[in-house]
């Protein structure tokens, strides 16, 4: 009885964090945008350093972050590609763009450049990334296989592409439907020309995924 207790009041709370997190999508500041983005304990369950170590970034990389957001993990990979590497934040979202270029600058950070992206087009530069990092987005991309297999010219030779995204672990992004089931991605990035290079399981609600080109 206990446990029974104990998970109706652990999904009760996770209903309400995703209920905040949906209402506070709807509105239109930049800062509630972030707060939505980047969720009520989100260090707990992404572990960010973990994943960054996972990715074994060199320095002075390029790296792309593909669906950046408020720069969650943006100012971590800037950190592990140094000085001399440059991170692209890449989004649709006028607003984050624009919250990520401001925190960029009042970090001193000179190797963080915005991208605002189109639907279908990253406008990535053509063979200059060594990584795209994507957290959380592959779900919301429309016509993946094409817009993975175009996102090939962005890469340097031996480029790879890294894919977080959520599964029907956590029951709400379940019900919303924002979750994408890992056979779907590694299907779908092997139509678009890549293969599998690494699968990682320490993520209790997301699978995370590492590609590499055919």
């Amino acid at each position: 009885m206990k446990d029974d207790y104990l998970e109706r009041r652990k999904r009760w709370r996770n209903l309400f964090h995703w209920f905040f997190l949906a209402t506070l999508l709807c509105a239109g500041c930049a800062g509630l945008k972030q707060c939505a983005y980047e969720g009520l304990s989100r260090d707990e369950w992404q572990q960010p350093q973990r994943v960054i170590q996972s990715l074994q970034i060199r320095p002075g990389a390029t790296i792309a972050d593909l669906g950046a957001g408020s720069g969650y993990f943006t100012f971590l990979l800037a950190q592990a590609a140094g000085p001399t590497g440059k991170v692209y934040a890449v989004d649709i979202d006028n607003d984050m763009t624009e919250l990520v270029a401001r925190k960029a600058k009042e970090q001193g950070l000179q190797n963080v450049e915005v991208i605002l992206a189109k639907l279908n087009d990253s406008l990535l530069p053509e063979g200059r990334v060594d990584l795209i990092f994507t957290s959380n987005t592959y779900h919301h991309i429309e016509n993946r296989v094409a817009y993975f297999a175009a996102l090939r010219k962005a890469l340097r030779p031996g480029g790879r592409v890294a894919v977080i995204d959520f599964d029907r672990r956590s029951w709400f992004t379940g019900l919303l439907k924002h979750y994408t089931p890992s056979d779907f991605i590694k299907r779908e990035m092997e139509q678009a020309g890549y293969r599998l290079a690494s699968e990682f399981d320490f993520l209790d609600r997301q699978s995370f995924l590492l590609f590499e080109q055919r």
